[in-house]
């Protein structure tokens, strides 16, 4: 039971820190910091990868005959990679609009 809390431990702590690098490629990217915002995207993908992996092997226990525990730390922790997965998904698309954004300003100050 304890091996299944820190195996969704580990899926929220991870979630987290890609939720929050996603955030920070956003706020970058409105101050137009576009290779600031690049480099917390691929920090953000790291984490996400960490954190999908998590996730990976508890499905691959559950494959092998071992079945997991669902319970309320587990369910958070798979609302978090959701959730985490929905920010970098944002993120990228904030970061193309920004760039298209700062394309127009620079167009116009010309």
């Amino acid at each position: 039971m304890d091996e299944n809390y820190a195996v969704a431990f580990q899926l929220i702590m991870n979630a987290g820190n890609s939720k929050s690098l996603s955030m920070m490629a956003m706020e970058s990217a409105r101050e137009f910091n576009f290779e600031e915002a690049e480099k917390y995207l691929k920090e953000a993908e790291v984490e996400m990868r960490s954190a999908h992996q998590s996730q990976i092997d508890l499905i691959q226990q559950e494959a092998q005959g071992n079945p997991v525990d669902v319970n309320i730390i587990l369910v958070h922790a798979q609302d978090h990679l959701t959730m985490a997965m929905m920010a970098k998904d944002q993120a990228v698309e904030i970061l193309n609009l920004y760039r298209m954004i700062k394309d127009l300003k620079d167009q116009i100050e010309k």
